[in-house]
């Protein structure tokens, strides 16, 4: 298993978004998907991760870098972790969320947030087991009844 910076806008990428995209468009309405596009996760205050299994893409996730003005601080946003199938109980997106904490770390980064929704719960689980705690909306998102949003003290 090897975890590195890869290009959103690859083959290999492209093919792992579009299955979370179908996935998530069977679990949620649009107006409560909340997922980056390629454009999006092209940016510099992004960083794209995969893990690659025998040279195969089997997970991704991305952090993207942001400041929250009420609380004058930076903070990561955890977006589209995703493990097809195939790949799914072996622990990957357990170690895809580890390096993306540990690339907030290494930029002096201590807060960790994300939102997910209330028909995943395999994701909440993990991110229970992880240490994350469930907090009010934050950034733009708005309050939603299919979302659970989850901070994290990458320090504690």
């Amino acid at each position: 298993m090897k975890i590195e910076r890869i290009d959103p806008a690859s083959e290999a990428a492209g093919s792992l978004l579009s299955m979370s995209d179908i996935y998530m468009a069977g679990l949620y309405p649009a107006e409560s998907n909340h997922m980056l596009s390629v454009d999006a996760l092209a940016q510099d205050n992004v960083i794209f991760l995969g893990c690659h299994i025998d040279g195969q893409l089997a997970a991704c996730g991305a952090v993207t870098i942001l400041f929250d003005d009420d609380e004058q601080l930076n903070y990561g946003e955890i977006k589209r972790v995703f493990v097809p199938d195939e790949f799914r109980g072996r622990g990957l997106s357990k170690h895809i969320m580890r390096a993306l904490e540990e690339e907030l770390l290494e930029r002096d980064i201590r807060i960790a947030r994300l939102e997910t929704g209330i028909r995943q719960p395999e994701a909440l689980g993990l991110y229970f087991r992880l240490g994350y705690a469930e907090r009010a909306a934050f950034g733009t998102y708005d309050e939603d009844p299919l979302s659970v949003f989850m901070e994290k003290d990458l320090m504690a």
